[in-house]
């Protein structure tokens, strides 16, 4: 298949390219620099100039292509103008839907599982949570895009666990606990630090794109989740282990100040989620490292 990949020089969106092209895909990836067409070229990919504000330029990616992996998410005003991105989203989504509708042709899309309802396992039949302003907005993607399977596009929804780890990750959540604990001094959980987030190694979740690709009914839902909740003690100990930092217990008022006010509540929140349905109906088998274990031996401290 030749595949349109937004987001496709990040560094989830790399190991898909990757992926894909190791399984006999060709992959056109939207570029929005020279710097990120470089890389995909270097990657073995073509390149579409644009970014998601050009909705002609993803309408012709995907009309050109036999399917879509949408991974990019324009948070460049962070959580300032959320909804706004969850807007641009949106509208991305419909342009590409639009190229595809009539021809059951695959669109991917990205979301989290943190739009799920907290402090029980979530499953992936399981819809957004719409009490909370946050995941609210961000779930209509989700519901956007299990809609579209009556256009005629085979739509599925990946989610992503908070952290995607791995060798390069700079900018995701885990090295932005990192980076925060060597400002602060300190390594930081909330409460009693019980409450668990899901992680994947970002190569794993790789994977799952490319066999929701394959494989997917329309409106299916999946979780590119390794392990299902790690509690968040466990993590800060060991960025505290390996930074040689205090570790410490704040209240969720106290971690707002100390991370931000929205980071402080994703710090907080318990967000354990199944991985059950992704696995059987996929055939996933996750082979990389766990996150604990890639804290301990990998680069993530060696600078």
């Amino acid at each position: 298949m030749r595949v349109f990949v937004t987001g496709a020089s990040g560094l989830i969106g790399k190991a898909v390219t990757k992926e894909l092209l190791g399984g006999g895909h060709t992959v056109l990836g939207l570029a929005r620099s020279d710097k990120a067409a470089e890389e995909l070229t270097a990657l073995g990919a073509d390149v579409q100039r644009g970014s998601l504000y050009d909705l002609d330029v993803l309408k012709e990616g995907a009309a050109a292509s036999d399917g879509v992996i949408h991974l990019a998410f324009d948070f460049v005003h962070g959580f300032t103008n959320f909804a706004q991105s969850c807007q641009t989203d949106q509208e991305a989504i419909r342009a590409m839907a639009d190229a595809l509708a009539g021809s059951n042709r695959p669109l991917i899309i990205t979301s989290v599982t943190m739009v799920l309802p907290h402090g029980r396992t979530g499953t992936e039949d399981e819809s957004h949570d719409i009490s909370s302003p946050t995941t609210a907005v961000r779930g209509e993607s989700e519901v956007l895009a299990k809609g579209l399977a009556s256009k005629g596009v085979r739509t599925a929804v990946v989610r992503l666990a908070p952290t995607n780890h791995g060798d390069g990750d700079d900018h995701m959540f885990m090295s932005t606990l990192i980076s925060i604990a060597r400002e602060k001094g300190t390594s930081v959980y909330v409460g009693d630090g019980l409450n668990r987030w899901p992680a994947a190694h970002y190569l794993d979740t790789a994977v799952v794109y490319r066999l929701a690709l394959e494989k997917a009914d329309a409106g299916s839902t999946f979780h590119a989740v390794a392990e299902e909740g790690i509690e968040m003690k466990n993590i800060a100990q060991m960025i505290g282990e390996k930074l040689g930092l205090p570790v410490e217990s704040k209240s969720l008022e106290e971690a707002q100040k100390h991370f931000g006010p929205v980071f402080g509540s994703i710090v907080g929140a318990d967000n354990p989620v199944s991985n059950k349905k992704t696995q059987e109906e996929l055939g996933w088998n996750p082979q990389q490292c766990t996150l604990l274990a890639d804290l301990q031996d990998g680069k993530y401290f060696k600078s």
